[in-house]
């Protein structure tokens, strides 16, 4: 049951335009997580849709935002400043419209890791008790590096990677060693078969509704561990 369905709007920074977002609460949620859309598709899109109906099932409210460039229909994504800004204004937004839930912020793929960004830079709203990323990309395809997880190190609260074993932009030898080093800050959920937009091979013998089930499953374990507002 996904209750109550609210679609708004919030500015990013004032004088600019605003961005769209839509708010999901279950009836008696627990929790609520901030999500930005990946790079190449909006909060629309379909993973982000059933991630949210399938958080919902476990009591956990969602706010999907867009960024500034997927609004306008252009498909470069904005600068990182004004994405990191996007961010902040949206965990804002959310706690307004979610008064009194515990927050958890993240996303799919640039969208983790723009709030990833956000956090390290100290710019995120007081609030948030840990980050989810859903595949987090530390590296462009082929191209495997650990540059992009090196801001990780100033991220101070508690992280949940959710990664596949398949995932192209994120090779598991080099993000293991960044959540070594993270520390009791990180926690890495390994998806067996999955890539990056956590799809499964037929051969696997699962489902996309299964991995879907495991993501959410990790997601309610571990922000179940995390005290309200911690960080």
């Amino acid at each position: 049951m996904t209750g109550e369905i609210v679609e708004s709007r919030f500015a990013v920074s004032e004088g600019e335009a605003e961005v769209s977002a839509i708010w999901m609460h279950p009836p008696g949620a627990c929790r609520l997580l901030v999500l930005g859309h990946g790079a190449g598709a909006g909060m629309r899109h379909a993973f982000l849709q059933t991630l949210a109906e399938t958080l919902a099932a476990r009591g956990i409210a969602t706010f999907r935002y867009q960024f500034p460039y997927m609004e306008r229909g252009t498909g470069r994504p904005d600068p990182p400043l004004v994405l990191m800004a996007t961010v902040a204004s949206a965990v804002r937004a959310a706690a307004a419209a979610g008064p009194g839930l515990p927050i958890l912020a993240g996303g799919k793929s640039m969208g983790g890791r723009m709030t990833s960004m956000t956090a390290a830079r100290g710019n995120l709203p007081e609030g948030v008790g840990g980050l989810v990323f859903f595949g987090f990309p530390l590296h462009q395809a082929g191209k495997p590096s650990s540059a992009r997880g090196e801001h990780l190190a100033g991220v101070r609260q508690p992280m949940l990677f959710l990664q596949g074993t398949r995932d192209a932009l994120a090779d598991l030898g080099l993000l293991r060693p960044i959540c070594e080093r993270l520390g009791t800050r990180a926690s890495l959920h390994v998806v067996e078969g999955a890539d990056h937009s956590f799809h499964v091979l037929k051969r696997s013998g699962r489902s996309d509704s299964e991995v879907m089930d495991e993501l959410v499953d990790a997601v309610s374990c571990w922000s179940s561990e995390r005290p309200e507002g911690a960080a």
